[in-house]
């Protein structure tokens, strides 16, 4: 597996605003063999290597630590022939979090990169845009094409923990908490949230696969897989409004966040603090 060795990490005494956040990027999976052409509708420019990295997220506060998204687990991984290079609970435990007492858990979406590892975050209450429940439990999944980015697995998973009571369904912008709000774009899928965060050097807006890359974003090249292309557009223009700079965005699937910014600790591999100043400027 990548990363380092697990063991015991203790944070060292912080003093900030209640409401500021550590964020931590996790890759738990990468594809190295992906070329540019795959992620963009049109793509005029010359063909080169453009790997795609998955991620999930944890935000750390003095008062709470949410996840958002929970990635894939080996098996669902196998079966779409992606490799798990670090388990998301390896992940986890590798910067002192305990997937137990996880208590709050945002999914963006609920592609099956997403939305996996089900029995990971038992007590924890799932927070999903009620646009996504709609469009991945009606019509539109009698669509091969709709359908296939979405594991039935995930989406059962989730239709049982709301009669379980342990889903929140959100409808368009949410102040989720003091620090973090949820945001509507649409786009990707029909009911993709992004997640607004405020850290110690601003806001930084989670924007998951509303913006695969920096390029989709900062050049204006939309990702080809996605459900509705203005939407898409539109949501581009309410990320850039919503963070302090481009360095403010997270993209879903980007390796170049792990260069852009700090390693949770020193040697670690994977995991980036992405509340920590930037090394440098995306491209």
């Amino acid at each position: 597996m990548g990363g380092d060795n697990e063991g015991s990490w203790h944070r060292a005494p912080v003093s900030y605003d209640m409401s500021e956040y550590e964020i931590y990027a996790i890759r738990y999976a990468r594809k190295d063999q992906r070329r540019s052409s795959e992620n963009f509708v049109e793509n005029d420019a010359p063909d080169t290597p453009m790997p795609m990295d998955f991620f999930v997220w944890a935000l750390v506060s003095q008062k709470r630590t949410v996840i958002v998204d929970t990635g894939f687990d080996e098996k669902a991984g196998k079966a779409r022939n992606y490799a798990v290079t670090r388990p998301v609970a390896e992940g986890l435990r590798q910067i002192g979090i305990k997937p137990d007492n996880i208590k709050d858990v945002i999914l963006t979406h609920m592609h099956w990169d997403h939305a996996g590892n089900h029995d990971l975050f038992p007590h924890a209450r799932y927070h999903v845009q009620e646009r996504e429940m709609h469009f991945c439990t009606g019509r539109c999944m009698c669509d091969a094409q709709q359908a296939r980015a979405y594991n039935a697995a995930d989406v059962s998973h989730i239709v049982r923990r709301n009669f379980e009571g342990s889903v929140t369904l959100h409808d368009l912008n949410s102040d989720f908490d003091d620090g973090i709000s949820l945001h509507w774009l649409g786009g990707h899928t029909a009911g993709l949230q992004i997640v607004r965060v405020r850290t110690r050097r601003g806001y930084v807006v989670l924007a998951s696969d509303a913006s695969h890359y920096y390029a989709n974003i900062l050049q204006r090249r939309p990702f080809p897989v996605l459900f509705d292309m203005n939407q898409m557009l539109n949501g581009f223009a309410v990320i850039q409004k919503l963070a302090d700079s481009p360095s403010h965005i997270i993209p879903g699937h980007d390796r170049q966040v792990l260069s852009l910014f700090p390693a949770a600790r020193e040697g670690l591999d994977g995991i980036a603090r992405l509340d920590a100043d930037p090394l440098g400027s995306p491209a």
